[in-house]
């Protein structure tokens, strides 16, 4: 497995990468309240918003699966830490509960985390792809996107 070699440009992709999360966590927190406060408002206000800007603020392609010098994968994490990315997994579960949602807005949500965690598996599993295709730059389009249109639309 080959070492991780920075490239040209990528400090500012992954600074766009940070700015295009805080404008995804924006989003989320601009995001209507129940009638009642619940846990789950609180986590949608709070915590997603939270994993969403730390995950893509702590991107790191350097945090790639590596041999150790003992001859083991290493697995990278892409820079994100497992309690991040454990609140974007639990999205899918916790969006069930959250009913003063459209569905609009709730498929938002789940393409938020989803395109957040695929860009963090990304850099773990295969930085060089990125380098060839500029994958993260399109996934980093459709983040926006989920977000610059979900305030706009009631369903």
């Amino acid at each position: 497995m080959p070492v991780y070699e920075p490239w040209a440009g990528g400090p500012d992709v992954l600074a766009e990468a940070a700015e295009v999360g805080r404008r995804a966590a924006a989003w989320i927190r601009s995001l209507p309240g129940p009638p009642v406060p619940c846990p789950v408002s609180a986590w949608l206000a709070g915590a997603l918003p939270g994993a969403v800007e730390t995950a893509m603020g702590s991107l790191d392609p350097a945090d790639c699966d590596r041999m150790g010098p003992d001859g083991r994968l290493i697995e990278g994490t892409g820079g994100v830490d497992a309690g991040t990315m454990s609140t974007l997994s639990v999205v899918p579960c916790v969006l069930s509960e959250a009913v003063w949602l459209t569905p609009d807005q709730q498929v938002r949500l789940l393409a938020v985390a989803c395109v957040v965690s695929g860009i963090v598996r990304l850099l773990a599993d295969d930085p060089g792809t990125e380098i060839l295709h500029s994958l993260v730059t399109r996934m980093c389009t459709t983040l926006d996107h989920c977000g610059a249109t979900l305030g706009h639309r009631d369903r």
